[in-house]
């Protein structure tokens, strides 16, 4: 009796997603997130590992398929061109995404390299040594000693530009979110409860570490 009835939920089960569905999944959210948030997020790197090597072993099953004569694996071909087509996209916008992002506050990044890929590291203090060595060139050479530097905060003044923590981004609540989260209005400020399933547009710094721990998503 207790084997029918195990036999019976095992064939009611819900059916076992795909690895390669799930990273799809995860590379889109990752995509939208990069590209709506206003600084760096920590980069997947076991995700971006996995597609890569999905993406070689795509290539050789199309190379070896190219010139059948065979509709029915020429239609196969197809698809598996156009799944290839979308995950390179994916990853060339999310990693663009990035690299913008590194251009624009190059100084910051050098300073907390941690949400950085190696290939992302070198290519940063590539990009930071062209831009020092061009600067000095045009016209730091000519300034005082003390006025070179690209990263001074001296005075109270940092000459760093960095991510504006204030952005509003907009946000779907995942998990409930046990502390309240302050929300600013026009003449005061509120403190509310993020439930599953909410959508709000609220201040970057006040949902960052939430969206790190995967409690919130951006939209």
């Amino acid at each position: 009796m207790d084997q029918d009835i195990q036999d019976i939920l095992a064939s009611v089960s819900a059916p076992t997603i795909p690895q390669r569905s799930i990273d799809l999944q995860a590379l889109t959210r990752a995509w939208v997130q990069e590209r709506t948030s206003p600084e760096l997020l920590p980069y997947p790197s076991d995700l971006i590992e996995r597609t890569m090597e999905r993406l070689k072993k795509q290539i050789d099953n199309i190379e070896n398929m190219t010139g059948t004569m065979d509709p029915q694996a020429n239609f196969t071909l197809v698809i598996f061109q156009t799944e290839l087509e979308r995950f390179k996209f994916l990853i060339r916008s999310f990693l663009r995404a990035r690299i913008a992002k590194i251009d624009k506050f190059a100084q910051h990044y050098l300073a907390q390299p941690d949400c950085l890929s190696p290939l992302e590291r070198e290519y940063l203090h590539a990009h930071s040594s062209l831009l020092s060595a061009h600067y000095s060139t045009s016209f730091l050479s000519s300034f005082p000693i003390q006025l070179q530097k690209l990263d001074d905060t001296t005075g109270g003044i940092s000459m760093v530009d960095k991510p504006d923590e204030d952005t509003a981004v907009f946000c779907r609540v995942l998990r409930d979110i046990l502390e309240p989260v302050e929300v600013y209005g026009e003449s005061e400020t509120n403190d509310v409860e993020l439930r599953r399933g909410d959508v709000w547009v609220l201040r970057w710094s006040a949902v960052r570490e939430a969206v790190i721990r995967g409690d919130i998503e951006l939209i």
